[in-house]
């Protein structure tokens, strides 16, 4: 799938981080991916980010990557363009899944800041400069520090923005003056990775968002952009408030986004299935407050 027209976004605009749904033996589940992400597409997603943090990633094999793309391009067709993670802490193994992610009929490749190691930014540069060379396909860069420990700096960002794979950001620096710094002088298209800021970075020039929420309630996150772009800023910021309770709930409750999405998702019988170890399912008093949550969002009326 081409981006055919290069003034719209490398990656659509309303994203979805998908969650990778597993068996109750927690087993890759391909039949409740399909599921997934034809329900998120039909319902505004589009575009998907697979094998990213809310995928579970670092519990994924290399096969079941490979395997997850496979099954959600077949699900998708051409209908959303598909981005998955081939971030890894080692530059070899991040060049070998971004090969392996064209072979699967990815779009595009989301990589992460190598963490751990906390590589300084010449460093970086490099990485990322490396897999980009190797990679026929667009690459996004995932500029998370507070998981990876290391920031992709603005002045480091604006450098790789000249190759000409590097097309895209998500931005969970937590930073929108140093975003901002980084939209004034590259072409970078930057996609909201914390999804309190889709509205805010969207304003002030970004592409989109790539949202865990999205999982649960894709068309009411469309719904922020869409009515941004017919003029009703006013609508928009509405639309905005109304999610910020799941937001919080989901994204800033003391589990990460995986657990508290896949609650959600169990709740409304949706694919998703258990987490892996290390991560442990939301209890149940946790799930039924989400429930609860989500109810209260929804549950109001449509016109804003």
């Amino acid at each position: 799938m081409t981006n055919a027209d290069p003034s719209l976004p490398p990656f659509g605009r309303a994203l979805c981080a998908m969650v990778t749904p597993f068996t109750e033996a927690g087993a890759l589940d391909l039949d409740g991916a399909a599921l997934l992400a034809d329900r998120l597409v039909r319902e505004g997603c589009d575009g998907l980010v697979l094998n990213g943090t809310t995928g579970e990633s670092p519990t994924t094999t290399d096969a079941e990557k490979s395997a997850l793309v496979r099954a959600v391009r077949a699900a998708v067709g051409d209908r959303a363009r598909l981005v998955t993670g081939v971030g890894s802490a080692d530059t070899r193994h991040t060049v070998e899944l971004a090969l392996a992610a064209g072979e699967s009929g990815a779009d595009g490749v989301l990589i992460v800041t190598p963490y751990y190691s906390r590589p300084p930014q010449d460093a970086l540069e490099a990485h990322f400069t490396e897999v980009a060379d190797a990679c026929e396909l667009p690459v996004m860069l995932y500029d998370i520090p507070g998981r990876t420990g290391t920031r992709i700096e603005p002045g480091t960002m604006i450098r790789l923005a000249a190759h000409p794979r590097i097309v895209a950001v998500k931005d969970c620096s937590y930073d929108l003056l140093g975003t901002q710094k980084v939209l004034a002088q590259t072409g970078l298209a930057y996609y909201a990775g914390c999804d309190e800021h889709a509205l805010a970075l969207y304003a002030v020039g970004g592409a989109g968002y790539v949202s865990t929420v999205a999982n649960v309630v894709p068309g009411l996150m469309r719904s922020v952009l869409d009515a941004f772009d017919a003029g009703d800023t006013a609508r928009a910021a509405r639309l905005m408030r109304r999610a910020v309770p799941l937001i919080e709930a989901v994204m800033d409750a003391g589990l990460p986004g995986t657990v508290t999405a896949k609650a959600l998702l169990a709740g409304l019988g949706l694919p998703a299935g258990p987490v892996r170890a290390p991560l442990r399912p939301a209890d149940r008093e946790t799930a039924d407050g989400l429930r609860a949550v989500l109810a209260g969002v929804t549950g109001e009326p449509a016109a804003v």
